[in-house]
């Protein structure tokens, strides 16, 4: 087990340091991380470049969350001993890896995004039926506040709790709850520009020319 734990970390990592804000580099010759709030994430991409980059980034962020907890369940299901509530843990575990890849990747120096694309890319791909709600949270929670923050909260309010009602082992939940308060400390920033008036309104991205 610890040895199937050790590889879904480190390929969940590697597969998270795969940023679509790369690709929206090469296509537009800027760089993320040095303009709008240095954030290498679809939020920052949308504001700093337009909604059509900030499309990109985000089907790629989602994407390799989708295809990190599908490959690991094909392979655990398929070619391991290994009981349900394992296999949900180490789900679990590449799906927290590939977020921590994505916020901390090694080739930008540790400083990447903050995960919520990769996020719902989990999420669908945990559960299609949950996931789907949490799209639905985050998009409705945003759009009637006006403020992305609001809505990546209410979605790993509703990732937490589902791994705590639907998962029948503990390890789920506690993995949730990690990546929930990592979240909060990365937008740190985003809270206190939010409590001083300065956040950027979802309806600044809407009104973008690009």
């Amino acid at each position: 087990m610890l040895i199937a734990l050790f590889s879904v970390l480190l390929v969940g990592y590697l597969i998270g340091c795969i940023h679509g804000s790369n690709a929206a580099r090469l296509l537009s010759g800027v760089n993320l991380k040095e303009v709008g709030h240095g954030n290498a994430g679809a939020s920052n991409a949308t504001l700093s470049l337009g909604w059509k980059y900030g499309v990109l980034v985000g089907l790629i962020d989602i994407g390799k969350g989708v295809v990190a907890v599908l490959l690991c369940r094909l392979l655990l299901i398929n070619y391991s001993p290994f009981s349900t509530d394992e296999v949900s843990a180490l789900l679990y575990a590449i799906g927290a890896s590939v977020i921590l890849g994505h916020n901390f990747p090694i080739h930008m120096k540790f400083s990447g995004g903050k995960g919520t694309a990769s996020l719902i890319g989990i999420f669908l791909a945990l559960d299609w039926k949950t996931g789907l709600i949490g799209v639905v949270t985050i998009i409705l929670v945003t759009l009637l506040t006006n403020y992305l923050i609001i809505g990546v909260f209410a979605l790993y309010i509703d990732f937490t709790l589902t791994a705590f009602i639907i998962e029948s082992t503990i390890w789920p939940f506690i993995i949730s709850l990690v990546l929930f308060a990592i979240a909060i400390i990365l937008h740190i920033e985003n809270l206190n520009r939010m409590r001083i008036g300065t956040e950027p309104k979802v309806a600044t991205a809407f009104k973008s020319k690009h």
